[in-house]
């Protein structure tokens, strides 16, 4: 590892370089891990690391309680079951990085490069990920609660069976996130991008969707039951077999969605576009809420009344 020039602050005897120190702490972690009696688990708890290269580095189940990474170059580098609570990782470039079952609680990612990431069964809570990278990350039963995820770049990302609660994703890009059977509770996704996202036999309770973008999305199976999607872009979005209960879509473009076997009572459909939807049958619109701005399936004004004929999708 190169000598980065930057020296400890007194707390390890001067004048010994960050980058020194740093070689042989990998160098004793890398022996612990083989099992080597010289070995010895790294641990950087508190350290103040800001900027140092930290690529490729072997740092599974290592200590870095505290540790302030700002701006450091950490891709590709083996955080596996790290302990990283209260790290400071803002601005880190950190492509490729293995954070599996890693503790990140009240750690901050700001601004963090973690495109092709691994966060598969890690722990967040409290985390900031505030206009994070993570494309194409994969976070497979991860674990999430209150973190913030604000203007966070989420594009082709793998969540399945991941949990999340109270979380905000404000603004979050999501287009094309594989989200199967994620169990989302109290969560914010207010003006997200998700186009085309995968939310099929997910769970997304209570769940504020104002105004976000989900054309095209597939959320078959899905328990979306007292969640808002108020404004929001549905269009050609698939709701086959979804749980639809209390769900409010007021004012939401509906327009060319999928509704077969999906339950509807008491949802929300006043001021909706729901020209062109398909799927929907008498008694699925009888069960939801319809006003005269509601604009129905064969592109009359509502509310619905039975016997019209209006459940079936019109023509452009």
């Amino acid at each position: 590892m190169a000598d980065s020039g930057i020296v400890f602050d007194g707390q390890i005897g001067a004048p010994a370089t960050l980058g020194a120190m740093l070689l042989r702490m990998l160098e004793a972690h890398e022996a612990w891990l083989a099992g080597r009696p010289e070995g010895l688990r790294a641990n950087l708890s508190g350290m103040a690391l800001a900027g140092a290269n930290l690529e490729d580095a072997r740092l599974e189940r290592a200590e870095l309680h505290a540790v302030n990474c700002h701006e450091a170059q950490m891709s590709r580098a083996n955080l596996c079951q790290a302990g990283l609570e209260l790290a400071n990782l803002s601005n880190a470039t950190m492509f490729g990085v293995d954070l599996s079952e890693a503790d990140l609680s009240d750690a901050i990612l700001t601004a963090a490069l973690l495109s092709t990431a691994n966060l598969t069964e890690a722990r967040l809570y409290k985390t900031t990920l505030r206009e994070a990278n993570l494309r194409e990350v994969r976070m497979l039963e991860a674990k999430m609660q209150e973190c913030d995820f604000t203007a966070a770049v989420l594009r082709d990302a793998d969540l399945h069976h991941s949990k999340a609660f109270d979380c905000t994703f404000t603004g979050a890009v999501l287009m094309g996130a594989k989200l199967y059977h994620v169990n989302f509770r109290y969560c914010r996704l207010v003006g997200a991008s998700a186009a085309k996202t995968e939310w099929s036999t997910a769970t997304l309770q209570n769940c504020n969707c104002r105004e976000a973008d989900f054309t095209s999305a597939r959320f078959d199976g899905a328990d979306l039951r007292q969640s808002t999607f108020c404004h929001a872009n549905l269009s050609s979005a698939s709701f086959q077999q979804a749980r639809l209960n209390g769900v409010n879509m007021e004012g939401a473009d509906l327009s060319w969605a999928r509704f077969e076997e999906a339950s509807t009572q008491a949802t929300y459909f006043c001021g909706a576009n729901l020209h062109g939807a398909r799927g929907l049958t008498q008694t699925q619109l009888a069960q939801a809420r319809t006003d005269s701005k509601t604009i129905l399936p064969n592109g009359s004004h509502g509310p619905y009344m039975l016997g019209t004929g209006a459940h079936r999708p019109g023509r452009l």
